[in-house]
């Protein structure tokens, strides 16, 4: 269980930055289109209408992953399932999977997890598989030997 509540706290801390990151770079907008005393229609590529854009694009990425942070809050640390599901830790023949979000490629204690999410293309895959469940992706067979 010590394994999964480390990914786990990796994936929130992975998200936190994103929230801080996308933050900041709203404020820097904010700050620039009150400083800027160009034209703020959105036709304007050079001036606020640009900054306008950004700003929506920055508010929109800002929402996505706070929903992806309500979204690890449902993933229990203390429970086994049989089945792959949200927070399972998922070893097969060849690498180790962490049932989450899509962050990538996280070492730890020695091995190496890939978090997914179960909406990717892999994650839609293992979803619901079992021990000694075979998959293919990108024409790699996997078997599952171990699912926490």
């Amino acid at each position: 269980m010590k394994t999964k509540q480390l990914l786990l706290q990796i994936c929130n801390e992975h998200v936190d930055k994103r929230i801080t990151d996308y933050k900041n770079e709203i404020e820097l907008i904010k700050d620039s289109i009150a400083s800027n005393d160009k034209s703020n229609t959105e036709d304007d590529d050079s001036g606020n209408g640009k900054l306008f854009n950004d700003l929506e694009k920055n508010i929109e990425y800002l929402n996505n992953v706070q929903k992806t942070k309500e979204y690890l809050k449902l993933i229990k640390t203390n429970i086994e399932f049989k089945d792959v599901v949200l927070g399972s830790i998922v070893k097969t023949d060849s690498i180790h999977f962490y049932i989450s979000t899509s962050i990538g490629k996280i070492d730890l204690e020695g091995e190496t997890y890939y978090a997914i999410s179960l909406q990717s293309p892999i994650g839609q895959l293992l979803k619901n598989k079992t021990v000694n469940s075979r998959f293919v992706f990108n024409d790699k067979t996997y078997l599952i030997t171990e699912i926490i």
